[in-house]
């Protein structure tokens, strides 16, 4: 069995804004420091083999505090980039909601169905996410990995591991700082 233990990374001042960060190189903020220590304490104990990071600032940031502490290896994954979100970077959730309810609403209920303009769609980012994690699977079929990958990859990537809902992607833009267990049994999961 492979457990994968995927963290989001700390906040950056977006978060703490409630804005939409996307692809955008934001560091983490003084909240997110303390989330990213807190985070390093909680799973100190963790077998981790190697940390798969996406490219992000906030990302590398929290995977090296949690290597300070842990003392993991550390490898950058660019499958794990965060979801573009086009001319939706850095405006505020509330913004968006405000002027574009219904493509608002429609991004909550149905985000598969809507590309922010200049941006990607979730079944761009998706397959981007679903070769990389299939690189990984075949690579590791047991043990422990780690993955530091920001919202709404992260709940992709999720998605992906056990087959959960994608969510709502405006909530979980602001959902930093925690991390997820997911077992995978052998042959339980295929990404084609």
């Amino acid at each position: 069995m492979l457990t994968v233990i995927l963290v989001r990374p700390g906040a950056t001042s977006f978060d703490d804004d409630g804005r939409i960060k996307g692809t955008l190189e934001l560091p983490l903020s003084d909240c997110g420091v303390v989330q990213a220590e807190k985070t390093a304490v909680e799973l100190a104990e963790m077998p981790i083999e190697c940390l798969y990071v996406a490219p992000c600032m906030s990302a590398q940031q929290t995977a090296n505090v949690l290597n300070e502490r842990c003392g993991w290896k550390i490898k950058t994954i660019d499958c794990f980039k965060n979801l573009d979100q086009g001319l939706w970077q850095g405006k505020r959730i509330e913004e968006v909601r405000r002027q574009l309810p219904k493509v608002y609403r429609q991004y909550q209920e149905n985000p598969g169905t809507v590309c922010p303009p200049g941006g990607e769609t979730l079944d761009t980012a998706e397959d981007r996410a679903k070769k990389g994690l299939a690189r990984l699977l075949k690579k590791h079929r047991q043990g422990v990995i780690g993955m530091v990958v920001p919202e709404p990859m992260a709940s992709v990537v999720k998605h992906l591991l056990c087959s959960a809902q994608v969510g709502d992607l405006w909530k979980s833009c602001c959902d930093d700082g925690h991390w997820d267990t997911i077992q995978i049994s052998q042959g339980q999961l295929v990404l084609a």
